[in-house]
This record gives structure tokens, sequence and C-alpha cells, in this order.
């Protein structure tokens, strides 16, 4: 069975990603190899490349971009770093838990046609505790697939479900590194730059398989980009900006219903309205938000 690249760009707190390392290292599966990409720039710590150069493995790869590049351009090298069959970027504050590697070999090794295996995941919040906020609650109730067992989704289905509602973990997901890299990240994007993503490879006919076994967990906490972006209305702009430009393109493809959830993208105006009273202390950003809501 193939080796499972796991990339982790970096920017930001050590003491995450030192346990994010971690639950790599405690695979069950040895089959992986673990980049870290530190976008910290000149602000680098030494401290971090003599920590993963102490845990001694092979497997263990640190390094350092000389400039900050940012998100997109940060992802998008790891897409260049990527040598083996299967890749996972995983985010430098989640978590593998011991199985992860395993479910998804054994994932591809029953299903190689598909582009991307989503697991089950757990959600965390900052303490590693369990989370349970309407974001996720409307994730796993309203928008994602309810399976029991392994599903292949693909086609309008799949690009119709996602614009409705992005359900998907981004840092879970485990890639066919030859669609991955046919792909890449699109410039431009941040927030939305997964999605953008997996929206490229369903439009070129790739399918995704949902696997139940929980395997990850994902952190979610205040202090993410997102969040922050959400607050001063810069999320919800590109995001508008991002489902104009989907639906024309699902049009294109002979996918209407499809084209027009994007160009409804409900599920992002609702979290847009349930932002407003902290964005109100931003006029520009409680602004950029109004606009969203009414769809203008």
């Amino acid at each position: 069975m193939t080796t499972v690249d796991i990339l982790l760009p970096h920017y930001g707190r050590m003491d995450l990603l030192q346990e994010a390392v971690a639950s790599v290292l405690a695979q069950s599966d040895p089959g992986w190899r673990l980049t870290i990409v530190d976008d910290n720039g000149d602000r680098a710590e030494e401290a971090l490349a003599a920590w993963c150069a102490a845990l001694d493995d092979p497997r263990v790869v640190y390094l350092r971009n000389e400039r900050n590049l940012g998100i997109n351009r940060n992802f998008q090298r790891c897409v260049t770093l990527v040598e083996n069959e299967l890749a996972v970027i995983i985010g430098s504050d989640d978590l593998m838990l011991p199985g992860y590697v395993r479910c998804v070999r054994e994932a591809y090794a029953r299903r190689p046609d598909v582009a991307i295996v989503q697991p089950g995941v757990e959600v965390i919040d900052e303490h590693g505790q369990p989370s349970r906020g309407m974001v996720d609650l409307a994730k796993r109730w309203v928008y994602a697939p309810r399976v029991s067992e392994q599903v292949v989704l693909r086609g309008e289905e799949l690009a119709l479900s996602l614009v409705r509602g992005n359900w998907l973990y981004f840092p879970s997901l485990c890639w066919r590194a030859d669609a991955l890299k046919r792909t890449g990240f699109r410039e431009g994007f941040s927030v939305v730059q997964d999605l953008a993503l997996v929206l490229d490879l369903v439009l070129d006919g790739e399918s995704l398989l949902v696997d139940p076994t929980t395997c990850f967990h994902y952190r979610r906490h205040s202090g993410s980009v997102s969040s922050a972006h959400a607050a001063d209305g810069r999320r919800f702009a590109e995001e508008r900006r991002f489902f104009v430009e989907t639906a024309a393109r699902l049009d294109d493809r002979g996918w209407p219903r499809a084209a027009r959830a994007a160009r409804r993208h409900t599920s992002s105006r609702i979290n847009a309205l349930t932002r407003m009273p902290g964005a109100l202390r931003n006029r520009d950003g409680a602004s950029v938000l109004v606009r969203h809501i009414v769809g203008r």
C-alpha cells in the first residue's frame, strides 16, 4: 500500500503544532511521511526547527519559507511537495486519531478511482474538548449525507450538496495526489480555497468517498483565520465572489439545480446574519455583511 504524504502548513502557535505532529507520530499504520512547511518567515522560531530535529524520525521533514507566503500560496507550495500517491493537508491545530492513516489507505485500496476521501470527524474546541456549535450541527444534521457505510458521491448531486452547505472538513480530507496536483488551489481565495478546489475536481468528473469511521479531530476556535475574516466582512466578500463565479460555471456545465443553489448561497448568507452582532462594531464590516445577507 502507498505511503501517505502529510503536509502541514504552519503559521501560528508552536504548542498546537506540536500536538498535531504528536498525533501523526502516534499513527497505528506507519505508512506516512510528514512535511512541515513553516510560513512564519523571519518570525520563525529556531525552537521549532530544533524540536523537529530532536524527533529523530526520518519521516518528519521541516521546511521554512524565507518569507511569509500567505495561506493560499503556502498551501499551493505544499501541493508541489507531494511525492506519493496519497496526500493530506492537515491544519497545524488539528489532530489525527491513531487509526486515521490506516482508515484512508484502506479506503483507497478498495476504491482507488476516487479523488477524495472524507472520513468521520469529531469537532473539538481550543481546549481539546468536544464542540457542538451551530455551524457544525448544521453540517452534520442539515447538509452532510447521513451514511452508515462507505458511499461514493459525484456529479451534480455532489456539487449541489456542497454549494447548499459545505459539510466537508478540509484538513481531514485525503486526496489522490495526481488529482490534487493537476488542479491545485486557485489564486485569489483564502477562506474558501478548500471548497473551490473540491468543486474544481467535481466539475472535472472526479468523485468523493464518505467513510463514517471517526478518525480525526477538527479544532474549531475563535482564533481561526475564517473567524477573523468573518468579523470584518472579508470572508463574506470572498464567498460572494466565489459563489457568483461558481454559479456561472455550473450553468455552463449543464447543472442548473447546483447553479441555482450557488446563486442563492443560502447557508453562507445565514452565517453572515449570525455574525452581525459582532460586526456592528465595525461599520465597513457590517455593511459588507448586510450586502451579502440580502444578496446584493
